[in-house]
């Protein structure tokens, strides 16, 4: 027995549920300037509050997306944020309230996924989300990288509005695209793009080819020394890149590759599999700096979120799936090649809905999480076909941060 309540909040109490997330994460209040963006981006209905003796001691929020499956398919997507307890609140049973209401209310609003980026990862899975897409941290030394190619097409740096607009039409062109893209909501280039430019000196690098804008980048600089071997190297950060194609790829690296006065190119939240070292002279100018748990994804409709994605020729497999949380989701699902059924059958493996969630997008596989014993295998055999039918040709990324 709990002494709190959840609600679905007004517009007249999202600041200080804004203020409540920032203190969990132990920011003080957004100044006006800053909350004049995040104000524009709480969604009618998708904000939540957990309420003791009038007080508001916790929150969470969700932002409407879409999300790209292996096979193409994009299904709708709840975009999990802001989601904090009060400190003299922890461990009273607060954050399992708002995430068994919220879990509900994206399910019922015909969220057939969510996701999440975890500020804690031992948080999450008991709430059914597994880690499902990974992204890397690189350090590249631009003195040693030897660039031996130049850009071959038309890279421009646009200024303001302009910038923003064209970044916003080329990214809704591509993503969601790749397994794991999502869709990014119109306040989240306020948020992320708009409200930075006036604090930081970012810059917006567009890419023409033979068929006109076909991608962009957007950078930081920050001053240091420009003396190689400085304690305080000019950095040159990526923060967003994003291309129609391999030429377009390559361009755009090149072109930050190529600023001059900058010692050190950095790039967070970058693809695991993204080749940028194969760009350089020398690859050993190219360092992996760290590689992070990126997509926290929660299967909200499971029938509906495995019939979306596609599977590989193999032999049909029946998975038994456990949710506490949602627990219509409960049950055995014969998956072939041609798709899904949910069956009365005995299930063959036996998995958590947070376990399902990080082999769906493909990044891992059934056989790794029965080694790490994350799932229970009632027929051995039924692994190697577990393995075929959700087998991707490229590893799954998201590349937004929220």
């Amino acid at each position: 027995m709990t002494d709190h309540d959840i609600r679905v909040l007004d517009d007249s109490q999202y600041r200080a549920a804004h203020t409540l997330f920032r203190g969990t994460l132990h920011y003080s209040p957004a100044p006006d300037d800053q909350w004049k963006f995040a104000q524009e981006s709480y969604e009618p209905g998708r904000a939540l509050g957990a309420f003791a003796d009038g007080e508001m001691i916790g929150t969470a929020h969700s932002f409407s997306s879409r999300l790209a499956v292996p096979g193409g398919a994009v299904v709708p997507h709840a975009a999990v944020s802001r989601v904090g307890v009060r400190a003299d609140w922890t461990r009273r049973g607060v954050l399992s309230a708002l995430q068994r209401e919220q879990l509900r209310a994206m399910r019922s609003a015909g969220d057939v996924v969510a996701s999440l980026r975890a500020s804690e990862t031992v948080i999450y899975g008991r709430y059914g989300y597994g880690v499902a897409s990974r992204y890397r941290y690189l350090r590249i030394d631009r003195h040693r990288a030897a660039l031996r190619m130049r850009p071959v097409g038309r890279v421009r740096l646009v200024e303001g509005e302009a910038g923003e607009r064209i970044a916003r039409e080329l990214f809704d062109e591509l993503s969601p695209g790749r397994t794991g893209t999502i869709s990014r909501w119109p306040a989240w280039w306020a948020l992320n793009l708009r409200r930075v430019f006036a604090e930081e000196n970012m810059k917006i690098a567009v890419r023409s080819g033979s068929s006109g804008d076909d991608g962009y980048v957007v950078y930081k600089v920050e001053l240091g020394e420009h003396d190689p071997g400085a304690d305080k190297p000019t950095t040159l950060t990526v923060m967003d890149l994003w291309a129609r194609d391999a030429e377009a790829w390559a361009d755009l690296w090149l072109f930050v590759l190529g600023i001059d006065l900058v010692v050190e190119v950095t790039a967070f939240g970058r693809p695991v599999d993204e080749p940028v070292q194969w760009l350089l002279g020398d690859r050993r100018a190219c360092r992996i700096t760290d590689e992070s748990d990126e997509t926290w994804l929660r299967l909200l409709d499971v029938p509906a979120a495995l019939t979306a994605r596609t599977y590989r020729e193999g032999e049909p497999v029946v998975i038994g799936v456990r949710d506490a949380y949602l627990p219509e989701n409960s049950g055995s699902y014969r998956v072939s090649a041609d798709g899904v059924t949910r069956v009365e059958d005995a299930p063959e493996l036996v998995l958590d809905v947070d376990a399902l969630a990080s082999v769906y997008l493909g990044d891992v596989s059934f056989s790794t999480l029965a080694a790490t014993r994350r799932l229970d295998v009632v027929q051995a055999e039924a692994l190697a076909r577990a393995d075929v039918l959700f087998a991707v040709n490229e590893v799954p990324w998201s590349g937004s941060f929220f």
